[in-house]
């Protein structure tokens, strides 16, 4: 242990110090009640939340020096930094890691700054076509304005990425699971044909998790998650955060989201490092609840298919028991009957909500072709397998007996 304040009981060193000597070893469990956190002379238990846009200086000179280079412990202002949003995103950075994380006001405040950061005009991006709306809308819609060319690829086919590829390839991005159909992309198999062009692989790991997938590991350049999701995971605040190599973070990332304002702010900072110290028991308890509803369901005479990357009859079972420790918390149920069947089922349920985030405590479900996928049109829906009758389930922590007598009592209904 550091030498302590008489007084206080506070740290005389300052504490990243001692974080950083003792964190090499921990588990992730341990990383993710520890790491990164700073204490104040006060030696509280809970991280504070430094609630301030502007930081004091001592002199104009050391104003001047810390505008020059910022120590490990020094901010300027919140919009480039702030001591409780550095403590998630050291913790989070632990956890996955990383070398250095940039958290970011929301999940697709994160996507757009690791992708417009890397990108410039006359640049190419290959993209796997199953994305999330607002996802699809910043790489369809948003790149090409600024002069950026795309071409989109059936993810789960490496032959196509590598048709994909060209000399000028800056950028491949994929969704490590997609949103709502819950295809499992070959992360390093992708990562291997992006690096042979010279080109980052940017990964969206919402749907797998920290938890259950290493995507760094895999071969990923960035990762990037919405916090809002399993990290939160109680409904509460937006977040994000994008995660890499030290020079893409500092050098590439930071200069943008410093200057255009997508920065987290410390209240929601703090309300993500409280998740972060049950994510792996909140993680491994949905998983496992959606692994028996998915077996159970499987078959059922009002379903044309059940979507969960744990069954056999899921077309990539393999690579995701290979990819993930576990097959994520999500999982999809194709009702009989289109909509109209789609949300009679949806009317029927009494336990699980009707909305569209995922990774709650609470059991959430969504009809993706009239929410979160509805600016696509019926042919983009068709050739992403997302049907009228396609339903999304976000498994929380509620019995499982429940949720599953919920949801063959609304099946019952179609």
């Amino acid at each position: 242990m550091p030498p302590t304040c008489s007084q206080c009981g506070g740290f005389l060193l300052p504490p990243h110090k001692w974080r950083d000597a003792m964190s090499d070893n921990w588990k992730p469990k341990t990383k993710l009640v520890h790491a990164g956190s700073r204490r104040s002379q006060y030696g509280e238990v809970s991280e504070a939340i430094y609630l301030t846009q502007g930081f004091v200086y001592d002199t104009a000179e050391a104003a001047e020096a810390r505008f020059v280079k910022s120590g490990d412990d020094e901010f300027i202002y919140a919009r480039y930094g702030n001591p409780t949003v550095r403590m998630f995103e050291e913790r989070i950075a632990a956890l996955e890691g990383a070398e250095d994380a940039f958290a970011t006001a929301s999940g697709m405040a994160a996507v757009n700054g690791a992708v417009f950061s890397a990108l410039k005009a006359g640049d190419h991006v290959v993209s796997a076509k199953a994305l999330f709306g607002s996802c699809l809308y910043i790489i369809e819609t948003l790149l090409p304005r600024f002069g950026v060319e795309v071409s989109f690829v059936d993810g789960t086919d490496l032959n196509q990425w590598r048709a994909a590829v060209r000399p000028d390839t800056k950028l491949c991005f994929l969704e490590a699971l997609s949103n709502p159909t819950l295809e499992v992309i070959d992360i390093a198999g992708v990562a291997d044909i992006a690096h042979a062009a010279g080109a980052l692989l940017m990964v969206d790991n919402v749907f797998a998790t920290p938890i259950f997938q290493r995507t760094l590991a895999l071969g990923a350049d960035v990762v990037i998650y919405s916090a809002t999701k399993h990290i939160d995971g109680q409904g509460r605040c937006l977040g994000g955060v994008v995660l890499g190599q030290r020079d893409f973070i500092r050098n590439v990332l930071e200069p943008y989201l410093k200057h255009t304002g997508g920065a987290l702010s410390p209240f929601n900072a703090w309300v993500m490092l409280k998740g972060l110290e049950t994510l792996d028991l909140r993680c491994h308890a949905q998983a496992d609840t959606a692994l028996v509803l998915a077996e159970t369901l499987e078959g059922h005479a009002k379903l044309a298919r059940t979507i969960y990357p744990a069954l056999a009859s899921h077309p990539q079972q393999a690579l995701a028991a290979r990819q993930m420790e576990k097959a994520g918390t999500v999982l999809s149920l194709d009702i009989k009957g289109g909509q109209a069947g789609a949300f009679r089922f949806l009317n029927a349920l009494r336990i699980i909500l009707i909305s569209n985030n995922l990774g709650d405590t609470k059991s959430l479900v969504t009809h993706p072709a009239t929410t979160t996928h509805q600016r696509l049109t019926g042919e983009q829906r068709a050739g992403l397998g997302i049907t009228d009758g396609l339903v999304r389930v976000s498994v929380g922590l509620e019995d499982v007996d429940d949720l599953l007598a919920d949801i063959q009592n609304a099946l019952a209904q179609v």
